[in-house]
C-alpha cells in the first residue's frame, strides 16, 4: 500500500515557522500493525529536530478518526491551530529542542491534560 503524503501546514510562532500535518493510523513505524492513534507531526522551518506527539487509543482516551481526541468530557482537534500551538508551546517547556536532530516522541495524553483544560474554557460563551 502506498503511503499518503499529506502536504504540511504552517503556523507561526513568534519570529518561527512551524510545519505540521496530523494523521490517523493503525500501523507502527515499522508497518505493524497497531491499536487506533492520532499523530501529530511538528517540526521547526529550517530545524533539524522533529516532534512525533502521539495520542494512542486506551481506555478512557477517545479518538474521532477526524484528528479529535477526548477524555474525561474534554476535546481537542488536532486540525485547529490554535490547539497545534498550545501543544507546541506545552511541549517546548517540556524540553523540546526543535533543533536537535533526533526525533521526539512525546505521549499526546500527558500533554492533554495540561493543555485541554484552558482551550476548553476559552471556547466556552
Amino acid at each position: 500500500m502506498a503511503r499518503s503524503r499529506k502536504r504540511p501546514r504552517r503556523l507561526v510562532a513568534g519570529d518561527e515557522t512551524f510545519l505540521w500535518v496530523v494523521a490517523h493510523n493503525h500501523r507502527d513505524e515499522q508497518g505493524r500493525p497497531r491499536e487506533c492513534r492520532e499523530t501529530l507531526r511538528l517540526r521547526r522551518s529550517g530545524a533539524r529536530g522533529r516532534l512525533l506527539i502521539v495520542f494512542q487509543e486506551g481506555p478512557g482516551r477517545l479518538l474521532a478518526h477526524s484528528g479529535a481526541v477526548g477524555a474525561g468530557g474534554l476535546w481537542l482537534n488536532l486540525h485547529e491551530p490554535g490547539t497545534v500551538r498550545a501543544l507546541l508551546d506545552e511541549a517546548t517547556l517540556r524540553g523540546w529542542d526543535s533543533d536537535d536532530p533526533l526525533t521526539a516522541h512525546l505521549d499526546g495524553w500527558d500533554l492533554f491534560t495540561a493543555v485541554a483544560p484552558p482551550l476548553t474554557a476559552q471556547a466556552r460563551p
